[in-house]
């Protein structure tokens, strides 16, 4: 750990999905309390679920997607959490970055909380605070060096491990991970999470946490059956059509690049349906990550025949358990999201958020620079 800091760490959701496989369990293992167990015994003052900030993401983003609509404003409006997908619109599509969403990525969100209103209210100088992001994507990396992300001289997120670093940092320390007990995330501040959180880590997930939302803010009521179906699937582009409290919206959901060059040729010829369009640079969201851990037959000897066909189903169905079983499933309802709203940031989309939330994109970047 770095001398003289303090050290915390946050996992992405599609991590706790599979970073089992690489202890021999089966694909679609929720194993959320082993792995805040492990990170504590390695060291981290505190372990933070990205979740939280995944709800900070979409207060964020159903806000800017509805000024939007009202505006008729750059639509559609594009998602912006993938960092794959960011880069490849910024050197193939430079001229269509306005359509892209301003919010960070949700990790990066939570660095820039972590080092402005936590670190506000713990005493901590963030100067000091060390900031290490585990993740599904191995673009986080990239992603966590980009000049725009930063608050006062100060990087949002430190350092970044893959799923699969994760593993052998586990191994290598000599933690036996199926004999861990289950622990939870640290609970002060920054704790909370909602469903609607944990679904982020798969495609179709960031459009239906702000589908949640949105539906709340312009009907003032909860959405009769939470789940918005339609747009989960891994077919190659999904769309699907919506009327919230009057406004006609029609969506687009893919992930891949050949989704994503289907959805940019159209905006650009002006052709575009949507109104508001998710893309994941990986097939299947994060939870088939370029950082996961691999899926062979070698690997993988107690899964059954089909494994090549069904594991991104099995990790993204471990997903949807947890958010079936959350208490709470709508990002809106997060008390610490509000509190966070009240005591600091004032309101989604506010001069403050601004400052520390959102970022701007570079036609002129280099792929992974």
């Amino acid at each position: 750990m770095a001398a003289g800091k303090y050290v915390v760490v946050q996992t992405a959701p599609a991590v706790r999905a599979a970073l089992g496989e690489e202890f021999g369990m089966k694909i679609g293992t929720p194993v959320t309390g082993k792995m805040v167990a492990a990170l504590r015994r390695l060291g981290y003052k505190k372990v933070f679920d990205t979740d939280f900030a995944a709800d900070l993401t979409i207060m964020e983003e159903a806000t800017e997607l509805l000024t939007r609509i009202k505006h008729d404003s750059a639509l559609p409006m594009i998602t912006s959490c993938s960092p794959g997908w960011v880069n490849y619109a910024e050197y193939y599509y430079g001229d269509q970055l306005s359509h892209l969403s301003s919010c960070k990525s949700p990790h990066e969100m939570m660095g820039a909380i972590l080092k402005s209103y936590y670190a506000e209210k713990i005493g901590v100088d963030p100067k000091d605070i060390f900031v290490v992001s585990i993740m599904p994507c191995s673009c986080k990396k990239f992603e966590k060096n980009r000049p725009e992300m930063e608050n006062n001289g100060l990087r949002d997120v430190d350092a970044v491990l893959t799923t699969r670093e994760l593993g052998r940092v586990i191994r290598r320390s000599g933690i036996l991970f199926d004999r861990l007990p289950d622990e939870d995330f640290d609970t002060d501040l920054v704790h909370d999470a909602t469903g609607a959180g944990v679904i982020f880590g798969v495609t179709g997930g960031v459009m239906e946490a702000a589908l949640r939302t949105a539906y709340f803010v312009l009907t003032g009521k909860e959405r009769e059956g939470v789940e918005f179906h339609e747009v989960r699937g891994f077919e190659n582009i999904r769309e699907a059509k919506f009327d919230l409290a009057g406004n006609k919206i029609k969506v687009a959901v893919t992930s891949g690049m050949r989704g994503a060059k289907v959805l940019l040729d159209q905006i650009r010829e002006g052709k575009s349906p949507y109104t508001f369009i998710e893309i994941m640079g990986c097939p299947g969201g994060c939870v088939n990550g370029g950082g996961q851990p691999y899926v062979r037959d070698v690997f993988l000897p107690n899964e059954d025949a089909d494994i090549m066909e069904t594991y991104i189903q099995k990790r993204a169905s471990a997903l949807y358990s947890e958010d079936q079983r959350s208490v709470l499933r709508q990002s809106h309802n997060n008390p610490q999201i509000q509190a966070l709203y009240t005591e600091f940031l004032g309101k989604p989309n506010s001069h403050k958020a601004h400052e520390l939330l959102h970022t701007t994109y570079n036609p002129n970047r280099k792929r992974f620079d």
